[in-house]
């Protein structure tokens, strides 16, 4: 697996739900994306640059880069300042975006295995997980989701490999990028690996703005 996200949504309701009425294949406001992103950065230096590019190919931006679209309903920003150890510490600025409105995060490394993810509704913190197989669980807060039941119930073992029999057992009772795909499809309506389901947002017809943040 070769994953890697840094991305956080607001929206009115389920992020999936938003993206596909209103970001599909419709470009993002001007104004409202710069106004959000002049909010969301506040005194750093932020200009235009390194855009448009589609959400698929966004999420993980690099460094000093950000991807960001606003529409009516559902805002989404990509960078990788995003990428928490512990996604209960996002700065309170990033989680306050209106009343009623559910705030996701989405963090993965492919190269340590690392996944993080959290949910807030109308600020307030409901699900909080950050999980790798070298630092184990670094945060668990809140009720489990569902997506997640069956991989804490052991229904996605990870290993041994037929010829891996003397290694070492997988610390963990998954592997936190399967896991966080299903948490990227759950909370945000698409994938980066895996098989694609007719119901999944199309990322490729989100586009974002690019910024340089300094």
């Amino acid at each position: 697996m070769g994953a890697k996200t840094g991305l956080l949504a607001h929206a009115d309701g389920a992020v999936p739900d938003r993206l596909r009425q209103a970001a599909v294949g419709t470009a993002p406001d001007q104004e409202r994306t710069d106004a959000l992103v002049a909010r969301l950065y506040p005194g750093r230096a932020v200009e235009p640059g390194g855009g448009p590019c589609d959400l698929f190919d966004a999420v993980y931006p690099p460094e000093w880069q950000a991807y960001a679209g606003s529409w009516p309903g559902v805002d989404v920003l990509c960078d990788r300042r995003f990428m928490l150890d512990r996604p209960s510490r996002l700065p309170a600025a990033l989680v306050a975006s209106g009343p009623g409105r559910r705030t996701v995060l989405h963090a993965m490394h492919s190269v340590v295995d690392w996944l993080a993810f959290a949910v807030w509704e109308d600020g307030r913190l409901i699900r909080s997980l950050s999980v790798s197989p070298d630092g184990g669980v670094l945060e668990d807060l809140g009720e489990r989701l569902p997506f997640e039941l069956p991989y804490w119930a052991g229904e996605h073992p990870v290993g041994p490999w037929p010829d891996d029999e003397d290694e070492e057992p997988y610390p963990l009772p998954f592997h936190p990028l399967s896991l966080g795909e299903d948490a990227l499809r759950a909370l945000v309506g698409f994938t980066i690996e895996g098989f694609l389901s007719p119901e999944d947002v199309d990322a490729m017809q989100v586009q974002l703005l690019g910024y340089r943040t300094i």
